[in-house]
């Protein structure tokens, strides 16, 4: 993990050092997600018997700051969000919420489309804040430093655009919680899988 986060902060101080000597562009951000986390697994008896249960996505939102680097027909589009979302599971016949919270740091690599809409792909390095089920000891996940993967397009209209992407992590990061009730296991991917529709407006004079 500290390699990771050894290197986010590297990727950053370029970036910067590029943004100053370079055209750029640079702004503010907000948006609303509708996402969901990976699998609510119970583990029943000796034989740990496995019961997986999907969880249902709910809204969410990002807000954040963002830079661009032109690069004739490529740019780079780092940004600085956070992010919280909620997915509902079912949990001893209740619906429970698992709250997420997280910084995410994409590095967007992105192209002219057609007219004003551009398409974009990059990772995504992702540091969990807090993640907790309401009346549940949740754990802590095994790696609050992840990375996923964006995929999205745009369209600029002026000092604003709008964008909409899919985000998804490249692998599992479970917490882990013992029912009081029952005395079972269980443990909770918190892999993300979101699908975000956001606005950026550009803070650079023309």
């Amino acid at each position: 993990m500290k390699k990771i986060t050894h290197r986010i902060l590297l990727m950053a101080c370029l970036l910067g050092s590029a943004f100053i000597t370079a055209q750029t562009d640079y702004g503010i951000k907000a948006g609303l997600s509708y996402n969901s986390n990976g699998d609510l697994k119970e583990f029943i008896g000796e034989t740990e018997s496995i019961i997986e249960s999907k969880g249902d996505g709910k809204s969410g939102f990002t807000v954040g700051f963002y830079g661009k680097l032109d690069l004739g027909i490529l740019y780079v589009r780092p940004e600085v969000l956070y992010t919280k979302t909620t997915s509902e599971y079912s949990l001893n016949t209740k619906r429970v919420d698992y709250r997420l919270s997280k910084i995410d740091l994409p590095l967007l690599i992105g192209f002219k489309a057609i007219g004003p809409v551009d398409v974009f792909v990059g990772p995504a390095f992702q540091y969990i804040i807090k993640n907790d089920i309401k009346g549940v000891n949740l754990g802590d996940v095994s790696d609050r430093t992840t990375l996923g993967i964006n995929l999205g397009a745009s369209a600029s209209l002026g000092k604003l655009s709008l964008d909409v992407r899919y985000e998804r992590g490249l692998k599992a990061n479970e917490a882990s919680f013992i029912d009081s009730q029952t005395n079972h296991q269980f443990t909770l991917d918190s892999r993300p899988s979101q699908l975000i529709f956001s606005v950026s407006y550009s803070l650079r004079e023309d």
